[in-house]
């Protein structure tokens, strides 16, 4: 059986080191100018240390520079790749073309992970980018497993599924909470840790959180998602890169819920794991899930049909 690689976020250095501890393949960590969506932006000095820990542990670092970039930005990206260089980043995950341009034009040895969240919903399309310079991928979230297992069928470079936490399903470039705020009069917080949550009109529980920074506005999925009971479907079609994201899941309690899935992986490799492991090791991933944020496996075992 292939072997599978866990790719975790990481809030700070410290946790960082408790997440390397537990054997975790890959750090996710980026910047605030060109990573979207992170559960904290580092400065440089804490990125390379991040780096520089993880190769002491002979493992990877995985750098998010997914944003939607603009003119002004592109303008301003090399001398960050040079940074990224300079400390050894391993992974990079892109969204934007002119990143992928600039990366092969000007040589730069980092790996590149295609990632443009909820538009990934293809093996054509995954492809394509791995004929152009892609040597991974991050499938959207929104698939129902039928839809999967045919994709899987079909790939021709590795994808990345999301196995733990919160999952992107819009993001605009416009400061929508601020624009809201203008026309209303209210004065109120916009980042994430805010807490915001939107509902849709006649359905009070739906509960869709929301926040905005400097890349716009960014809505999540009713529910956290959590495929701990689908791993062994997983990984018998080929499914051997997780990712979990700690976003909305701070501190010791991520740790925690990394662990049970680093559990999982060890049982499974080790051809041992049942689907009765699962099921208690969910419990545990539920009992340190933050209170107030749902928890499910997200579009998973949804009819395609019903998906538009």
């Amino acid at each position: 059986m292939k072997k599978i690689t866990i790719t975790a976020t990481a809030e700070s250095v410290e946790q960082a080191k408790n997440l390397l501890a537990l054997g975790v393949d890959r750090i996710y960590v980026g910047e605030s100018q060109f990573g979207l969506r992170l559960p904290r932006p580092f400065h440089d000095d804490e990125l390379r240390e991040v780096a520089d820990l993880a190769h002491q542990e002979g493992k990877a670092i995985t750098v998010a520079v997914n944003a939607l970039m603009h003119q002004d930005m592109m303008d301003q990206i090399k001398p960050y790749l040079d940074f990224l260089v300079e400390i050894g980043a391993d992974y990079l995950t892109v969204g934007d073309t002119g990143v992928f341009y600039v990366l092969k034009r000007d040589g730069y040895p980092f790996k590149a992970i295609y990632d443009t969240s909820v538009m990934a919903t293809s093996s054509r399309q995954l492809n394509f980018w791995g004929q152009h310079g892609a040597t991974e991928a991050v499938l959207a979230r929104e698939i129902p497993s039928a839809e999967l297992f045919e994709i899987a069928d079909n790939l021709e470079i590795p994808a990345e599924i999301l196995v733990y936490g919160a999952s992107v399903i819009h993001h605009s470039k416009r400061p929508l909470l601020q624009n809201y705020y203008h026309f209303t009069g209210i004065e109120d917080g916009i980042d994430k840790d805010r807490g915001l949550f939107l509902a849709e009109p006649k359905k009070p529980d739906t509960h869709y959180s929301i926040f905005e920074d400097g890349h716009g506005t960014h809505i999540f999925m009713n529910n956290d998602i959590d495929l701990m009971s689908k791993l062994i479907e997983l990984v018998a079609h080929g499914f051997t890169h997780w990712k979990l994201d700690g976003i909305y899941c701070p501190g010791q309690d991520f740790v925690a819920i990394v662990e049970c899935f680093m559990k999982a992986k060890t049982a499974i490799e080790a051809g041992t794991f049942t689907q009765e492991e699962a099921l208690l090791l969910d419990e545990e991933v539920q009992r340190h899930h933050p209170a107030g944020r749902g928890l499910d496996t997200g579009f998973y075992e949804f009819d395609p049909n019903a998906v538009k």
